[in-house]
């Protein structure tokens, strides 16, 4: 990451605080904490949120360092546990939005099981719906047009880069994801639009509060790339 992106990063966007938790709306591209896949990266989201409030933060679930939006981290160890164990019960409800390649049905539960790093399989179930679709004059392949569609999806699972895997197991693989998306659609919007962003967004989470028991709904707005490609999608649409 560059030192300009570190500076773009210092001040994180928080869509929700209290005294024992904290929301904020991850950029694309910032690593969650340091891990064997982020060991050459320098800045993470832990530590940003720490620097930025002055206090330990400890995050209560994850998102892929590629994908944006809505990310939970608790202020004490305690809440920590009682909100890691609210994602684990799946007891909080996580919607997402996602560019796909093609047409998508207009509603569908993908239940496919997943296989852990330890080789275990998991059951891993997706809900999704479609919320538009686009065709748009950029020839690919024997087609002279491509298609795209924006759905919002509900993983009703937490398996590791599970609606990545599940999209690509339906071939509709989301653009800019690598590797399980497809790589000739990444480099036709590589070429064609200098886009390499993955575009999924971590859109809603909604939970009861440990304490207060109080109904907690956060949302994050669409990074900025992704907002690019959805207005793009909409001029360029042949319908």
């Amino acid at each position: 990451m560059s030192t300009k992106q570190e500076i773009q990063l210092k001040s994180l966007e928080i869509l929700y605080q209290d005294d024992y938790i904290v929301v904020i709306n991850k950029p694309h591209g910032l690593p969650v904490h340091p891990s064997y896949i982020t060991r050459n990266v320098e800045v993470f989201a832990l530590q940003l949120l720490r620097n930025q409030l002055g206090q330990k933060v400890y995050p209560a679930h994850r998102l892929d360092s590629k994908t944006s939006g809505v990310l939970c981290f608790s202020l004490d160890k305690e809440t920590n546990r009682l909100m890691q164990q609210k994602f684990q019960n799946r007891e909080v409800d996580k919607k997402y939005q996602a560019i796909v390649r093609g047409f998508t049905p207009n509603e569908m539960t993908i239940d496919y099981p997943l296989k852990h790093e330890n080789g275990k399989m998991q059951d891993a179930i997706t809900q999704f719906s479609t919320l538009e679709r686009f065709e748009i004059d950029l020839p690919f392949g024997k087609h002279t047009t491509s298609r795209y569609s924006l759905v919002e999806a509900n993983p009703k699972t937490g398996r590791m880069h599970q609606l990545r895997k599940h999209f690509a197991h339906i071939f509709h693989p989301i653009i800019g994801d690598r590797p399980h998306g497809c790589n000739k659609q990444n480099k036709l919007w590589k070429d064609t639009f200098q886009m390499m962003t993955m575009l999924l967004h971590a859109s809603e989470l909604s939970f009861t509060h440990p304490y207060n028991e109080e109904e907690i709904r956060i949302k994050a707005l669409l990074s900025k790339e992704f907002s690019e490609v959805l207005e793009l999608l909409k001029e360029k649409d042949l319908k």
